[in-house]
């Protein structure tokens, strides 16, 4: 089991759930501009969950179908991206929760939150 990042986080790049994880699992890559997890170091501790503004990081047996590629995708892309430990100022495209989840509705998704985000 491991967490995944979610396409909620592309052009966002909010570090808060760096800064809180333990084992360094998080790379930035480029394109898309975003961060994600390597699996293979992801512990499942969750601390990075309620971290992020925009509820992009779940675990993957809480995926939600529309985002289940990023499962996959996660694996693929942290291997193109550089490692972060610190925090960093979020991309200036960077958007609110509110924001995405009228995206979702648009789309016409019911996107439930991670069991584990604050509230």
């Amino acid at each position: 089991m491991t967490h995944v990042v979610t396409a909620r986080c592309v052009d966002c790049r909010y570090t808060y759930c760096v800064v809180e994880c333990p084992v360094s699992c998080f790379y930035e890559v480029k394109d898309p501009h975003m961060l994600v997890i390597d699996p293979g170091t992801c512990i499942d501790c969750e601390a990075c969950v309620p971290q992020c503004p925009v509820n992009a990081i779940y675990p993957d047996h809480e995926l939600p179908s529309e985002y289940a590629d990023w499962e996959a995708k996660n694996a693929e892309l942290f291997e193109q991206g550089e490692n972060v430990t610190e925090g960093s100022d979020p991309l200036d495209s960077a958007r609110l929760l509110e924001e995405i989840q009228e995206e979702e509705k648009a789309k016409g998704w019911s996107i439930p939150e991670p069991s584990k985000a604050s509230d």
